[in-house]
C-alpha cells in the first residue's frame, strides 16, 4: 500500500511539473507578446510626436498665411476706397461737362437767333449800300 501512495505521490508530482511548465511556457509567450506590445507603443509614440510636431509647424504657418491675407486684404480696402473715389469724382465730372454742354447749348440757340438778326441786318445794309452806290 505504501507504494501505491508513493506512485500516487510521484504522479503528482509529474502533473505538479507539467503544469509548471506549461505555466512557464504561458509566461514566457506572454511576456514575448508584451514586449512586442511595447516597442509598437514606443514606436507609435515617436510617430505621434513627429504628426505632433508638424501639426504645429502647420498651423504656425497658417496663422501667419492669415496674418499675412489680412494685412493685404486690409491694403486693397484702401484701394478699392481710392477707386470709389475716382468714380465718384468721375461722375461729378460727367455731371459738370453735361451741365456746361447744356448751358453752351442754350446759349448758342439764343446766339444763333441774334447771329442770324445780325446777318439779316448785315445783309440788308449791305443790299441798300449797293443799290445806293448804283444809283
Amino acid at each position: 500500500m505504501e507504494v501505491i501512495l508513493y506512485i500516487a505521490a510521484l504522479l503528482a508530482v509529474i502533473a505538479f511539473i507539467v503544469l509548471v511548465v506549461y505555466v512557464v511556457i504561458t509566461l514566457k509567450a506572454t511576456k514575448e507578446t508584451l514586449n512586442n506590445v511595447s516597442n509598437t507603443m514606443q514606436g507609435l509614440e515617436k510617430q505621434i510626436q513627429g504628426v505632433t510636431t508638424e501639426t504645429t509647424q502647420l498651423l504656425n504657418k497658417t496663422n501667419r498665411l492669415a496674418d499675412d491675407i489680412n494685412h493685404k486684404s486690409a491694403k486693397l480696402d484702401g484701394l478699392f476706397e481710392g477707386a470709389s473715389g475716382i468714380g465718384d469724382t468721375v461722375k461729378d465730372f460727367n455731371q459738370t461737362l453735361r451741365q456746361l454742354s447744356n448751358t453752351v447749348s442754350r446759349y448758342s440757340k439764343e446766339d444763333q437767333e441774334k447771329a442770324a438778326q445780325a446777318v439779316k441786318w448785315g445783309a440788308s445794309i449791305l443790299e441798300y449800300w449797293n443799290k445806293r452806290k448804283r444809283k
